[in-house]
């Protein structure tokens, strides 16, 4: 543990790590109860896995895949949401089919790129020790986004994530800031990957905000506290996987996977 507060006072790297880490609890504390208490796992996770297309596409012509991301997040978004609001009944299936699609469709055009193991695998499993200035500078710029807009629509959000028909007869465009949300998640998952990677993604978008839904009796109250268990579980996962030289994003996710599950069990117990 010594070792890595000597690397955090000394090493460039390790600062923008958690300075990342910070930005991505941060994102995911704000967004995350909304997926929680929206149900959106299955749509976030539709829009996590068909991004790999886009950045499939984005390797291949030479371009950055987070630009690639960034573009198909705000595109399955819009589509997986649209897909829900017209088609309810298929929609599992209609959101599996994009997910499969869009996966496949990053593995034909990774395939055809030369060389593209070494950079590319860190997008797909994570790498927060190899995020540079320019990296920073793009999450700000994404976390700024996020959390101007959920502030600014902060009420309508509200009302849509717990009561829709009320929404509607006052007079609130459910439609629009239910795909504006979905494009919000879309923004967060962006974020989240180059800290976790794509694979593991929706597990940090959703298990602080599981943790905090426990304790907080608003919707307030369960972001300020996911983003404090998430910015915890990053510097803690940092700090235990920097020794043993461990995967920095599996550490994390292992550790809000353990942090819920002992949450849960002690509640049970104490009720």
């Amino acid at each position: 543990m010594s070792q890595f507060f000597e690397a955090l006072a000394s090493q460039v790297f390790m600062q923008y790590a958690l300075a990342a880490g910070l930005l991505a609890s941060l994102a995911c504390g704000i967004i995350g109860p909304y997926v929680i208490v929206m149900r959106l796992g299955l749509l976030a996770g539709g829009i996590a896995h068909a991004l790999l297309g886009g950045m499939g596409v984005a390797y291949f012509l030479g371009q950055s895949p987070l630009a690639g991301a960034l573009i198909t997040a705000v595109l399955a978004a819009l589509i997986i949401g649209w897909v829900r609001l017209q088609f309810g009944e298929d929609e599992d299936t209609i959101i599996a089919a994009i997910w499969a699609v869009g996966m496949a469709l990053g593995v034909l055009f990774i395939s055809r790129t030369p060389g593209y193991t070494a950079d590319l695998m860190s997008y797909l499993f994570g790498n927060i020790l190899l995020i540079g200035r320019s990296d920073l500078i793009f999450l700000a710029v994404l976390n700024a986004i996020i959390i101007g807009i959920v502030t600014l629509f902060y009420k309508q959000f509200l009302a849509v994530a717990f009561d829709e028909e009320f929404a509607r007869a006052r007079g609130i465009r459910v439609r629009f800031f239910y795909l504006l949300m979905l494009v919000l998640v879309a923004l967060t998952i962006v974020v989240l990957i180059r800290v976790v990677g794509l694979i593991l993604v929706i597990a940090l978008l959703t298990l602080p905000a599981a943790i905090a839904r426990q304790f907080a009796g608003t919707l307030y109250g369960m972001m300020l506290l996911a983003s404090l268990i998430g910015a915890a579980l990053t510097f803690s996962g940092l700090a235990i996987s920097y020794g043993p030289n461990l995967p920095s994003g599996a550490t994390i996710i292992v550790l809000a996977g353990l942090s819920y599950f002992t949450v849960l069990i002690l509640r049970r117990q104490r009720r």
